[in-house]
């Protein structure tokens, strides 16, 4: 075999029951490279992972290390040999310090009785977090970082390991172009030091940016391999859904209605204020703007999640005041949170009781029971509707990739009445042919009647779903364009530069 790779995988093929998650794929990473790998959620980017540091055991196929067969029996084993992996949800003990999240697992031990070497933890760490430029300690708490720099204390671990080759896995889905912008700085400076990274990706940015090579997997197979610099983004969309999207953002013309929500001079004191819009029945409205500029907290506080300190809020020409996000939901409100996992999904239920957790009172059969029955039927009725690749609605929705999880958020909503529907960065960490089955999925609520107010840090689809924008910046509102007069530069301009912040 040889040895001009330092990690190679060939004919790798994992089965679990009743799925080939895995079916004959090939890898190849050379010595201080990064190698992009991309895919469809499903596509089995994930499993691949977990072969590689250990936690699966192929069926079939080798593993190769500097040349020469191996075989992880478990993660001890890949991390022995020098592999890492930094995932794109961080594991870690928020409570605990920096330095003891790190050498959780390999920790230093001193004298005759191996006692805890706190003291060395603690300068060991603050050396690798210096070399990697962090603005924060070892001894900082974990849980008060941001999710960029609980990424940094990931990598800081990975060196403190001596890993040599580390996965990056989606890395910047929940970055702002500022901290994915250090992120490429340090992974740049990883591979100019003679590491590897698998950097896994949805982002053609991050591809052309960092990548040599690119890898693309479909439908659990190689589909090819190509030098960055010889290969188009339209080659790898297609490699990737399989066919030709000549369509990204398909748009339909839809009649608007009446005004069904008008929000009036909204403020909360400390997050936003004197903040105007209105949204019309079968209207999609974008609510826009650099990350923090307070569209969410605007959101939260109509849906009532939190509380606004003035302003009004008028649902049909009716002023409303919702105290509970039950409230909303009785007044027709629908709202997708921007973390599925941890705010739309209950991750170890099954796909049938996600779905219909809304709506409860409408399944309830005979002495307060479940319709199990009824449920089931809700349930597949909507993953049929919205295309959603499971074996079974009685799948638990961790089983599920990001994009098809997106979509039993979506049906959630879907399972009661609705005049509006939130939809906080809907596309976010889904692959390109999710992100155009949720579109279409978008412009059809949108023809059926729903007034959206989609809430989205991406401009290309921020212009290419919206029939009217508002953009924030710093708590206010800085511009508001029809988007068929607006431009990326100009929702830019609006989003740096604006009013002046909150008072």
């Amino acid at each position: 075999m040889s040895a001009e790779y330092i990690l190679e995988l060939r004919n790798i093929t994992k089965i679990f029951p009743g799925i080939k998650a895995l079916d004959s794929v090939k890898f190849t990473l050379q010595k201080g490279e990064i190698h992009a790998l991309m895919g469809e959620n499903g596509a089995g980017k994930s499993t691949f992972i977990k072969v590689i540091t250990g936690v699966h055991q192929p069926e079939e196929g080798e593993i190769f290390l500097n040349g020469k067969s191996v075989r992880f029996r478990n993660p001890i084993d890949a991390q022995k040999a020098g592999i890492a992996a930094i995932y794109q949800h961080v594991t870690c003990y928020p409570s605990l310090s920096v330095a003891e999240n790190m050498f959780l697992g390999h920790e230093l031990l001193t004298g005759k009785t191996k006692h805890l070497d706190w003291k060395r933890m603690y300068e060991e760490a603050d050396n690798w977090l210096q070399r990697l430029h962090a603005n924060f300690s070892s001894d900082a708490e974990m849980g008060t970082l941001s999710v960029a720099q609980q990424q940094l204390v990931e990598i800081a671990k990975a060196l403190s390991m001596d890993a040599r080759i580390i996965i990056m896995d989606e890395p910047t889905a929940a970055l702002t172009e500022h901290e994915s912008e250090e992120l490429y700085r340090i992974t740049e400076k990883l591979r100019d030091t003679g590491h590897s990274v698998i950097f896994i990706s949805h982002r053609m940015e991050d591809t052309e940016r960092l990548a040599s090579r690119v890898t693309v997997f479909r439908d659990s197979k190689y589909i090819g391999e190509w030098n960055v610099k010889d290969v188009t983004r339209a080659e790898l969309v297609k490699a990737m859904v399989g066919r030709e999207i000549k369509q990204m953002f398909p748009k339909k013309k839809v009649p608007v209605g009446d005004v069904v929500l008008d929000v009036s001079h909204l403020g909360r004191t400390g997050y936003f204020k004197d903040v105007s819009f209105k949204v019309h029945a079968g209207e999609i409205l974008a609510l826009t703007g650099l990350v923090g500029a307070g569209r969410t907290e605007v959101c939260e506080s109509i849906y009532g999640i939190t509380k606004y300190d003035e302003g009004t809020v008028k649902l049909k020409g009716k002023k409303v005041h919702f105290n509970h996000p039950s409230d909303a939901i009785a007044a027709g409100f629908g709202y997708l949170p921007e973390d599925r996992q941890k705010e739309g999904l209950v991750l170890p239920w099954e796909l049938s009781k996600n779905i219909t957790l809304p709506a409860l009172q409408q399944i309830e059969g005979k002495y307060g029971f479940l319709d199990t029955k009824k449920e089931n039927r809700i349930a597949g009725k909507l993953c049929n509707e919205l295309m959603v690749k499971t074996s079974s609605i009685f799948e638990p929705a961790s089983s599920l990739s990001g994009g098809n999880q997106q979509k039993i958020v979506v049906a959630k909503l879907l399972t009661t009445p609705k005049q509006i529907l939130v939809l906080d960065e809907p596309t976010k960490g889904v692959d390109v042919g999710a992100k155009t089955a949720i579109y279409e999925i978008i412009g059809d609520l949108a023809e059926k009647g729903y007034a959206i107010i989609l809430i989205s840090s991406e401009m290309p689809e921020v212009l290419g779903i919206s029939d009217h924008i508002v953009v924030m910046k710093d708590g206010r509102v800085t511009a508001e364009f029809e988007t068929a007069q607006a431009d990326q530069n100009k929702i830019l301009q609006a989003s740096m530069i604006g009013k002046a912040g909150i008072e």
